[in-house]
């Protein structure tokens, strides 16, 4: 499946490790939070970086106190309707600060591509291997925004207001 990021397809260093697989001393895995929560020590004690990967039902406040364990979070969209992946990127960027690896996963779909982004992701799994020149050329079809957003960078209201001494 390929990875996008950055709008470039980039190879995926990130394993993600099966409920029933055994744990392995080294490499970057991505687990669930069932297995984070069963695992943690073995899990913390490894060589490699780690990942988590939440399904939808599971609100990101769960694991707020272990985020500086994770270089990668993976949300995941259910279908098309299910919406709280969106909610859950920007919880992560903007009250609890994190700064790693925000993947979209699941049925991730062209057209909320510059949705995603605003809330916070950075890195998407798309399914269709034929669709990666549309999805590339998705992530630089708009440029300008008028709500603030998880990801930074200036609002067309703030673009708008004439620089004087007092504002910069």
């Amino acid at each position: 499946m390929p990875l996008l990021k950055d709008g470039e397809i980039v190879d995926d260093l990130w394993t993600p490790l099966p409920e029933d697989a055994a744990l392995t001393p080294e490499g970057d895995l991505i687990v669930s939070l069932e297995r984070w929560l069963a695992e943690r020590d073995s899990l913390q004690s490894r060589n490699g970086r780690l990942g988590l990967r939440l399904k939808s039902d599971q609100s990101p406040a769960q694991i707020a106190e272990d985020l500086s364990h994770f270089d990668l979070i993976a949300l995941e969209f259910p279908r098309f309707g299910d919406g709280r992946a969106y909610s859950y990127a920007r919880l992560l960027r903007e009250r609890y600060g994190f700064t790693g690896e925000l993947r979209a996963v699941g049925n991730v779909l062209r057209d909320q591509l510059f949705f995603m982004l605003r809330c916070g992701f950075d890195a998407f799994e798309i399914a269709n291997d034929n669709a990666v020149a549309a999805w590339r050329e998705a992530t630089s079809e708009i440029g300008l925004t008028y709500q603030p957003t998880g990801r930074g960078g200036a609002s067309v209201g703030v673009l708008r207001r004439p620089v004087t001494a007092g504002n910069g």
